[in-house]
């Protein structure tokens, strides 16, 4: 459940862009912060400049991470709204918000807790993994979580052979191809990033970079990741980038990466795929935004309790 300031003249969870400079905003992001003991945990697709305020940037298990050991009392989220419910989760005590109640994730909705419960119900034997990146109501019929940093080695670890994957098809297969003695039955969800992202694309951009290496994030298709010279998460990309010698690479991957990976590692040069994969909701939040969050500490995220009880067992044995 969300909850949120709310206008209705410019609809759920509106809230006007403050005409203020960026300098300006982030020196009262900053005032805001001090005031409320907050924490800023940005995504590594969201906007340059509001990943530049975040306290901590990374990819779904680095901000799980960070939230569980957070001794803030506001976690202000800046990702889209899956994320802030696995905060609500870890941390029932603090506040957690989200600066845009749109900032939403269509992959997570492909996953119903009922539809998945009864999927469990037709395979009992099978333990259901649940990809980060559903609600916390999936999460709560879950045995496990994970992401796709780790999701290889939370599937090798599970006792029982046969594994439902939710809701990631792709990664699910990615996992599947590396887990041998296991039979995985895939959900049949998608980021519409990631599968937007043909080889077509990658060969495109590898024409006008010759020596680049490419770097794709398991959500994609299999065909992209056949090309790639790295599979990684977010977070791990920037350990590929770092340990190559190539001084180029393609990025099969949401098209913000690109300003995390270029503070990383400034000598070397990112490219997107020829059509600049982005995540509309991703960049739904911005300063004025988290601005006005911390200021009237709305939109809040809130997981009921009866959900949260039944999905931390699974949130925390990702974290492990």
């Amino acid at each position: 459940m969300i909850t949120g300031q709310r206008s209705p003249d410019k609809g759920p969870g509106h809230f006007e862009e403050l005409l203020l400079s960026e300098e300006a905003l982030v020196e009262r992001i900053q005032e805001a912060k001090r005031k409320r003991n907050a924490v800023i945990l940005a995504h590594n697709y969201q906007r340059p400049e509001v990943q530049d305020i975040g306290d901590y940037v990374g990819d779904s298990l680095g901000l799980a991470r960070q939230a569980a050991r957070t001794e803030a009392d506001v976690i202000v989220f800046c990702g889209v709204h899956f994320m802030a419910e696995t905060a609500s989760i870890l941390c029932p005590q603090k506040i957690v918000l989200l600066p845009d109640l749109h900032a939403g994730c269509p992959m997570a909705d492909m996953a119903d807790a009922r539809d998945v419960q009864r999927m469990k119900e037709q395979l009992p034997g099978a333990a259901v993994v649940s990809y980060v990146n559903t609600t916390a109501a999936v999460k709560a019929v879950s045995d496990y979580c994970c992401t796709s940093s780790n999701a290889v080695e939370v599937v090798k670890a599970i006792d029982t052979e046969e594994i439902i994957f939710v809701p990631d098809r792709n990664l699910a297969s990615y996992v599947a191809a590396r887990v041998e003695d296991k039979i995985i039955y895939p959900w049949n969800g998608y980021c519409h990033v990631h599968q937007g992202i043909n080889t077509g694309h990658i060969l495109q951009t590898l024409e006008e970079h010759p020596g680049a290496e490419v770097i794709a994030h398991p959500e994609c298709i299999r065909e992209v990741l056949d090309l790639a010279h790295h599979i990684r998460s977010t977070s791990g990309m920037v350990d590929a980038a770092t340990a190559s010698e190539a001084d180029e690479f393609v990025l099969a991957t949401e098209a913000g990466m690109i300003h995390p990976l270029s503070k990383a590692v400034p000598h070397k040069r990112f490219y997107p795929p020829s059509h600049e994969p982005l995540c509309p909701n991703m960049k739904l939040i911005t300063l004025s935004k988290v601005l006005q969050s911390l200021e009237t500490l709305t939109p809040e995220v809130k997981v009921p309790e009866g959900i949260r009880e039944r999905a931390l067992m699974s949130v925390e044995r990702m974290l492990v």
